[in-house]
């Protein structure tokens, strides 16, 4: 049985920005095919825009406010909300409030760094 506390996971920094800690992944489950994640960003910060061609993600909120980026569609984000971002769609995160923005990362198939595509920022100001 595969069980990962938070305190235990590592954090590191993805290739958009965010500071993640793999809860669940291949690389330390029995897990092969999805990856579960805690991510956090700073008061004030946006993650990079990016996409990814083979995953799609869910994103839900746990803590904080932020604003969502996704498919030249901006809208606020709380805590409870979650949101789908199919392969494909150039998205990114923002933390528009005054404490640490959390919120759980859901990927399929797994996060991989190799699958994360910068774009130029398309956000809607």
């Amino acid at each position: 049985m595969d069980v990962i506390n938070l305190q235990d996971a590592q954090p590191f920094i993805t290739a958009d920005g965010s500071e993640i800690r793999e809860l669940l992944a291949h690389r330390n489950s029995c897990i092969r095919r999805q990856s579960l994640a805690e991510a956090r960003l700073a008061p004030g910060m946006t993650t990079e825009s990016h996409l990814h061609k083979k995953t799609e993600e869910i994103y839900y909120i746990l803590e904080g406010e932020g604003e969502m980026y996704m498919a030249e569609e901006t809208r606020s984000v709380r805590p409870g909300d979650a949101i789908a971002i199919p392969p494909g769609t150039v998205h990114s995160i923002s933390n528009t409030g005054t404490t640490t923005l959390k919120f759980l990362c859901c990927c399929a198939p797994g996060y991989e760094h190799e699958d994360t595509f910068l774009q130029a920022d398309h956000r809607i100001c």
